[in-house]
């Protein structure tokens, strides 16, 4: 099992104040899945992906990445765990404003120690695969929102993770758009990547292949689904 989540607990805050944003979670994902996880504002899928995403611990339960009990990891150990394995992407891009596409793709690999003379190559080649192989010098604001969501993707993938986390990945694009940044998703599974992402919208769901469902910290749904289809490819 690539990723397994077992009677998580997400505890916030003690007396009057304490939250349980998570409760009693149990969550198996094997490799090569695309799973959306869907849900309210306030209903802890965000909190379930920092937990997957080894951001955040939780308050009791057990989480384990390839076999191994994260919660026994140090911090640097963990963050080589984070590096080597998952890749990252956000509703909000995150990219640095006054750095190119190219040396914002070349970040994750600094962290990860790549040799000087991959980074290039690399960057340059992710940046090819999600279709920006002509916009390498292009700062964030010289880019429509939806090229520098496909930045964020090859920076994601550059290290080649094994899976991809996405929150609200499309939550700042038009629907067209939106749909062609889900098509790459599509294609990246097909590839053998795992991807997971959050959305609290149902159209955007449709194209995963699995759908689960949060409510008020639990997992209310569960289950496989036909996925809507990709084009035949990533428009510009």
């Amino acid at each position: 099992m690539l990723l397994d989540a077992s009677h998580l607990w997400k505890v916030y805050g003690e007396g009057d104040a304490r939250v349980e944003a998570l409760r009693d979670v149990c969550l198996s994902v094997e490799a090569g899945e695309f799973v959306a996880i869907m849900g309210p504002s306030g209903s802890g899928k965000s909190t379930l992906m920092n937990l997957l995403g080894c951001l955040d611990k939780p308050t009791r339960g057990t989480y384990r990445v390839e076999g191994e009990d994260v919660s026994r990891l140090s911090a640097t150990d963990l963050a080589h765990r984070r590096n080597r394995t998952l890749g990252f992407v956000f509703q909000a891009f995150n990219l640095l404003p006054r750095t190119s596409a190219l040396a914002n793709v070349q970040l994750p690999m600094l962290y990860a120690g790549v040799p000087s003379k991959e980074l290039e190559r690399r960057a340059r080649a992710a940046l090819e695969r999600v279709g920006l192989g002509d916009r390498l010098s292009h700062l964030p604001s010289e880019l429509s929102g939806g090229q520098q969501q496909r930045v964020a993707i090859a920076r994601a993938i550059v290290n080649r993770p094994k899976v991809i986390l996405a929150d609200e990945p499309t939550g700042n694009l038009d629907s067209k758009t939106s749909a062609q940044i889900l098509e790459l998703f599509q294609q990246l599974r097909d590839e053998g990547l795992t991807i997971l992402y959050v959305t609290h919208e149902p159209d955007v769901a449709e194209y995963a292949s699995r759908l689960v469902v949060v409510k008020d910290g639990r997992i209310a749904q569960d289950g496989p689904q036909t996925p809507k289809q990709a084009g035949p490819g990533v428009a510009a």
